[in-house]
């Protein structure tokens, strides 16, 4: 059902004038139709009023009902029938993600690297609301997009996503000191980096506890998320041959991680397989949930356009008439 509402009310005390108006017009026909003294009415025996005579009266009603309309348009009517669920203020996160050579090992399908843009994409999906950006690293990092809400433009960049496109190695310090950065200076409520690593801490200038610290200082939490299986795994290897998979021991420093997301009021995450790392987003994207302020509020449409368009039907017909039909009579 409909709630129609009119953002100038006030307008509509002007429909009052209508049947003055009409009061008037009614007086008026009175007046000109006065009774005349006759010794006879037999010259008037076999008049009778033409269609002409009610036409006059018809459109007489047309010109009201298109001045009521008119009224009725500015008046502004809106429907608020429909309602909708928006958030006062969104959260805003930055993925870090490792990009290293080791990501492409095949513990996980089709490999660490791609099983971990999938899950990150379903988990932007389902976030309309916040900003989120993207960084990767590997021996150097760089921001591969920014803080938006376009999340179709950072779905695409995050699929071209590959490893080898920088340095190779594992810089976490990096890594997570440039995600701070492209998130401190956020107005946001509440201030995330999910970061995303199979390895050891081996290169860059930054140590990774500097790094934290300054995250903390700055309210953001980290939420670290160690990607690999327990034992062995098979990594990529480069030969005279070409690259060839070798089994290799899974090494990931996950005292480190703890400590980061302990230290930035986040949590430290395992993910072993494909449906672990799946868990691990589900659980994250529980956790920020909780955080997110939400209201509810009404969606008006503007509906004036109905309103509007038979006002001039209205009065093109009535005009149409008057000066064609009605253009010989007094």
């Amino acid at each position: 059902m409909h709630n129609i509402v009119f953002e100038n009310g006030w307008f509509l005390w002007f429909l009052l004038v209508i049947p003055l108006l009409v009061a008037h017009y009614i007086w008026r026909q009175g007046k000109a139709n006065a009774p005349v003294k006759l010794s006879t009415a037999g010259f008037f025996a076999d008049g009778r009023k033409t269609f002409r005579h009610y036409l006059r009266h018809v459109l007489f009603a047309m010109r009201m009902a298109a001045l009521a309309m008119v009224t009725v348009v500015i008046a502004r009517p809106q429907n608020v029938d429909r309602w909708q669920s928006s958030t006062t203020e969104g959260i805003d996160i930055v993925m870090a993600l490792d990009v290293s050579g080791s990501m492409l090992a095949r513990d996980f399908s089709p490999d660490r690297l791609e099983a971990s843009k999938n899950v990150a994409t379903e988990f932007i999906s389902g976030r309309p609301y916040d900003r989120i950006g993207l960084t990767v690293f590997s021996g150097e990092s760089f921001t591969q997009c920014p803080l938006t809400t376009d999340h179709a433009v950072l779905i695409n960049l995050l699929r071209d996503v590959k490893s080898g496109i920088i340095e190779d190695g594992t810089a976490i310090g990096v890594g997570l000191a440039t995600a701070i950065n492209r998130i401190k200076d956020s107005d946001a409520i509440s201030k995330v980096i999910i970061l995303l690593t199979d390895g050891v801490n081996n290169r860059g200038s930054i140590d990774p506890m500097t790094a934290a610290e300054i995250a903390k200082t700055f309210g953001i939490r980290v939420y670290t998320i160690g990607v690999g299986s327990r034992g062995y795994a098979d990594y990529p290897v480069q030969t005279p041959f070409g690259t060839r998979y070798q089994k290799m021991e899974v090494e990931i420093d996950e005292a480190l991680l703890q400590q980061i997301a302990e230290l930035t009021g986040g949590h430290y995450f395992r993910a072993v397989d494909n449906t672990s790392l799946q868990q691990v987003y589900g659980e994250i994207d529980k956790l920020e949930k909780s955080k997110i302020e939400t209201r509810e509020h009404s969606k008006r449409d503007e509906v004036f356009m109905s309103w509007a368009l038979a006002a001039l039907v209205l009065i093109g017909i009535e005009l149409l008439l008057r000066y064609l039909f009605m253009k010989n009579m007094s």
